[in-house]
């Protein structure tokens, strides 16, 4: 298969899970209006996806990092499906929370092995990764629109409609693991372990990094909704609309972030953009009137512009370790600043969503001190055989040599 099909198809699919990421930010506000959920009890909704998430992004990154499992990408996906439609249909709080954490485990599941993949594909491109994050910051921004077209022409009742994505994105991981099989079965060098050593200090400070992003990226997603409609006085669409154009500007920062870094080393792009993040972060908790919507345009950018980079420099701090490192720079960078939203839940209930809110605008800083002192790494070697690769080339066999599902063993 070639390679610019192998990315795309990735990229689709890797849209496919994050749609579900973005559905339960998104539930929030028909949560409010059908269930008449607290602050607090939304927010343990978003806690749900985010606590098991959190566990198992490593603990799938580590697996990856011993044996391939391309089956998780078609598993995973349906899960995540599954448990957003059930959460939505059940009646009690706890099994709400216990399916969205089912969905949550999906979603995990599937990160660190796509990234492995997509590294492979692209050969540590800047460029490649970044229009594979882009599918996922695309299934995002879709999520608000998906889940308001579905409740609001049946309410939360017609929620299994919600599992059309995951078939669809399952589909898609087939042609992709073929090439995989194909490969094996031909030979292909096989190993997705770069030689080098690896930098666990900086990975450390860059995983930090991360974790304040994801703190200040999912507390807004999380809210953003309601306080949006709070301070415009406007229809739920109002807030839908500004959750929406969180997450589309995320595919905007995406690629523009990968370009950046063709110029410019890594560290310095996304030292940068936390530094417009904090100032865009305070204009959406502060500027008035419609205005807000420009400086979520400008959150949405700043944060998204170091997702793609944070990736290969986590694979590139780790080069013996590259599902570890997916696992986390990836996946945590979406799920575990829900492990926050209760406690933001719990202050808006205490006093208002504004005061909630304004810590957020320290995280980006926080990001932005962790960066400064980060060496910018060089891009590891393949440690597979180069003659396999030649000779595919030589014969113009465009099939992705280098996609094959066997892994050294540590």
């Amino acid at each position: 298969m070639p390679r610019n099909r192998t990315i795309l198809m990735l990229s689709v699919g890797h849209a496919c899970v994050d749609i579900y990421q973005g559905a339960v930010a998104s539930l929030v506000p028909f949560f409010v209006a059908e269930r008449a959920y607290s602050y607090a009890a939304v927010s343990g909704v978003v806690l749900a996806a985010s606590l098991l998430s959190s566990v198992a992004q490593p603990v799938f990154g580590v697996l990856t990092d011993r044996w391939a499992m391309p089956w998780l990408l078609p598993v995973s996906t349906i899960l995540g499906g599954l448990g957003i439609a059930l959460s939505c249909v059940s009646g009690s709080y706890p099994l709400t929370l216990a399916f969205v954490a089912v969905s949550g485990v999906g979603v995990a599941a599937y990160h660190p092995e796509s990234a492995r993949v997509a590294r492979l594909v692209s050969r540590g491109s800047h460029t490649a990764m970044g229009w594979f994050s882009l599918g996922g910051n695309l299934g995002f921004a879709a999520a608000p629109l998906m889940v308001t077209a579905v409740v609001a022409s049946g309410g939360l009742r017609l929620a299994p409609l919600f599992v059309v994505p995951a078939l669809v994105g399952s589909v898609l991981c087939l042609p992709v693991l073929r090439a995989l099989e194909k490969t094996a079965h031909d030979g292909g060098p096989g190993s997705t372990i770069g030689t080098g050593t690896d930098d666990k200090a900086s990975f450390v400070k860059l995983s930090l990094a991360v974790v304040c992003r994801s703190i200040a990226f999912i507390g807004l997603s999380t809210f953003i909704s309601l306080y949006v409609k709070q301070r415009l006085g406007g229809s739920t669409a109002a807030g839908t609309a500004a959750l929406f154009v969180l997450y589309l500007g995320g595919a905007v920062g995406s690629v523009l972030g990968g370009a950046l870094a063709n110029r410019w080393d890594r560290v310095a792009v996304a030292r940068w953009s936390y530094l417009v993040s904090v100032a865009a972060v305070a204009g959406v908790v502060y500027v008035p009137g419609p205005a807000v919507y420009a400086c979520v345009v400008l959150t949405s950018a700043g944060l998204y512009v170091p997702f793609s980079l944070q990736v290969t420099l986590g694979q590139d701090y780790l080069p013996t370790r590259v599902g570890t490192a997916s696992g986390i720079t990836l996946g945590l960078t979406v799920s575990i600043g829900g492990l926050a939203s209760p406690l933001i839940g719990s202050i808006a209930d205490a006093t208002s969503l504004r005061t909630a809110l304004t810590p957020l605008i320290l995280m980006p800083a926080l990001s932005w001190l962790l960066l400064r002192t980060l060496p910018e790494p060089a891009a590891p070697k393949p440690a597979a055989a180069a003659e396999p690769v030649a000779a595919a080339r030589q014969t113009g066999d465009d099939t992705d040599a280098e996609l094959s599902p066997s892994r050294d063993h540590r």
